[in-house]
C-alpha cells in the first residue's frame, strides 16, 4: 500500500512537472515554427493512437466540408421563388410554374415541383406529395451528419485510451527499473498527456463544424416547411 501511495505521489509530481517543463520548452523553442512543434509533439505522442485520432479528424473534416458545401448550395431564396411561382401560375399556369421550379436549385424547388405535378389530382394529393417529398429532402440534408458526431465521441475516447496506455507504460518502466524517480516515468506521462490533448482538440474542432451544420439544416428545414404551406395556399388560390 505504501508503495502504491509513493507511485501516485510521484505521478502527481510528474504531472505538474510536465506542465512546468512545457513552459520552459516553449521559451527554448521560440525559434521553431508552429509546424515543427506540432510535428514533434505528434511523434512524441506515438504514431499508434495519434495516427488514429488524426484519421478521425481528416474523415470528420471531409464529411463536414462536403455537408457545408451541399447545404450552402441547397439554400434557396424562398420568398423570390414563391413570387416567381405565383407569377408563373397567374400568367402560364401549372406548366410555367413547374418550369420555374426546374430552373431553380435546392430542395424547396424540388418540393414545389412535386406538389405542382400532383395539383391536377387535387389539393389534398398535392399536399401529400409535398409532405412526402419533404421527408426525402430532409433525409438528404442530414446525410452522413451522424458520422461527424461519431468522430466527435471517438477522438477523445481514443485520446483517453492512449493516456491509459501511456500510464501503464510508465508503471511498467517503474517495475522494470525498480525505481520511481521522475526520469523513469517521464516518457510514459508525456505520451499520456499528448494523446489526451490531441483527442480533445480534434473533438472541439469537429464539434464546431457539427453545430454549424445542424443549425444550417434546421434553418433550411424551417424554410422548407414555411414555403410548403405558402405553396399550398397558392395552389388553393389558383384552383379557385
Amino acid at each position: 500500500m505504501k508503495k502504491v501511495v509513493n507511485v501516485l505521489s510521484v505521478t502527481g509530481f510528474m504531472f505538474f512537472g510536465a506542465v512546468q517543463s512545457t513552459f520552459a520548452q516553449e521559451a527554448a523553442t521560440e525559434s521553431q515554427t508552429f509546424h515543427q512543434i506540432l510535428k514533434q509533439n505528434f511523434i512524441d505522442g506515438g504514431p499508434g493512437f495519434m495516427g488514429i485520432v488524426l484519421v478521425a479528424l481528416i474523415l470528420g473534416l471531409a464529411i463536414a466540408i462536403e455537408r457545408i458545401i451541399y447545404l450552402n448550395m441547397a439554400t434557396t431564396n424562398t420568398k423570390k421563388l414563391l413570387a416567381n411561382v405565383d407569377d408563373a401560375l397567374s400568367s402560364g399556369g401549372v406548366e410555367a410554374a413547374k418550369e420555374v421550379c426546374r430552373n431553380t436549385k435546392g430542395p424547396v424547388a424540388s418540393i414545389f415541383y412535386q406538389g405542382l405535378d400532383r395539383v391536377d389530382e387535387g389539393i389534398e394529393e398535392a399536399e401529400k406529395a409535398v409532405v412526402s417529398y419533404g421527408g426525402v429532402q430532409m433525409g438528404q440534408l442530414e446525410k452522413n451528419v451522424s458520422w461527424i458526431s461519431l468522430f466527435i465521441a471517438l477522438a477523445p475516447m481514443l485520446g483517453f485510451m492512449g493516456t491509459v496506455i501511456g500510464m501503464i507504460g510508465a508503471f511498467n518502466d517503474i517495475a522494470v527499473a525498480n525505481d520511481i524517480s521522475p526520469a523513469v516515468v517521464a516518457g510514459g506521462i508525456k505520451v499520456a498527456l499528448l494523446t489526451t490533448v490531441f483527442g480533445l482538440i480534434v473533438a472541439i474542432i469537429l464539434q464546431i463544424f457539427y453545430n454549424y451544420i445542424v443549425a444550417k439544416i434546421d434553418s433550411i428545414v424551417n424554410n422548407m416547411e414555411d414555403a410548403s404551406i405558402s405553396l399550398i395556399d397558392l395552389l388553393v388560390k389558383y384552383k379557385k
